[in-house]
């Protein structure tokens, strides 16, 4: 009987051996179709480049969008919109929107209508802006010392505004206009 058991053993070391070895064998060839795509990959990506060129307007979307995935920004959390939060007015056409977002101490105040938009940061200070809005180029703005701004024209479509005050970055939640 033991030596049926160490025969057992024997084989079943061997059983084990082998089965390694195949696994072995397929990793191996696991790695080089791994290699064979990543080359397949690239030669794909290089025809596509050459073949369909990315759209100059698609890559500032992602350009844009990557942009306000910064870590050191805060975002500024819609606290009010009159559209949802204001009881209408009976007979106004034509009414601005008017906006309220926050994030920590910084409070933003603004108004779109047709002739534009404008608002407030406070507390009041200097402030760079940029109104974020799709496929088109931000629009740049300055406020002043007393956190005003306007630009001459309103977002249409979707819109973001980012607040840069020295190192602290602000950036609102995206609206459509």
């Amino acid at each position: 009987m033991n030596d049926r058991n160490a025969m057992d053993d024997v084989h079943a070391v061997d059983d084990a051996t082998d089965a390694t070895d195949a696994t072995d064998a397929t990793d191996d060839a696991g790695r080089d179709d791994d290699v064979g795509t990543g080359l397949l990959e690239e030669e794909l990506r290089q025809a596509a480049a050459v073949l369909d060129p990315l759209p100059p307007a698609l890559l500032q979307v992602a350009v844009d969008a990557y942009a306000l995935h910064d870590l050191d920004a805060r975002v500024a959390e819609l606290t009010f919109d009159s559209l949802v939060d204001a009881l209408p007015v009976r007979g106004a056409t034509d009414v601005p929107r008017m906006l309220t977002f926050s994030a920590g101490e910084v409070t933003l105040d603004v108004e779109v209508s047709a002739q534009g938009l404008m608002g407030q940061v406070l507390p009041p200070r200097p402030v760079r802006i940029e109104v974020l809005g799709g496929p088109r180029a931000g629009v740049a703005l300055t406020a002043d010392d007393m956190g005003r701004f306007s630009a001459g024209t309103a977002p249409a479509g979707p819109f973001a505004l980012r607040l840069r005050t020295g190192d602290e970055v602000v950036t609102t939640e995206w609206l459509r206009a």
